[in-house]
């Protein structure tokens, strides 16, 4: 077994671990599980980035990208969980007529 077939052989245990967290986006019991499950998944493909440069033997380049990538999907998780938050402070306000934020 050489070094590529086992970095080949991660990547494919990765992305077979991204399964369950895609189960959770679509069977998800709340909003805030599929928020928290699409960052699982944009956390698997940064690391899967990282693997195919390795096995490209372009580290360096996909590094960039794996970084972007990153910092979008963690940029894309905030804003998603303050919309959240906000929805839910709303909902919450009309329901009790009163504003309640901190």
């Amino acid at each position: 077994m050489t070094f590529e077939d086992f970095t080949v052989g991660v990547g494919v245990a990765i992305f077979l671990l991204m399964l369950p967290s895609l189960w959770r986006i679509v069977r998800g019991p709340s909003a805030l599980d599929r928020i928290v499950a699409v960052n699982v998944i944009g956390t698997k493909t940064a690391v899967l980035l990282i693997i195919i440069g390795v096995v490209f033997k372009r580290v360096e380049m996909f590094v960039d990208f794996a970084l972007a990538y990153a910092l979008l999907n963690f940029t894309g998780s905030l804003a998603a969980a303050r919309y959240l938050h906000k929805t839910k402070a709303d909902q919450e306000t009309t329901e009790e007529g009163t504003v309640t934020r901190s």
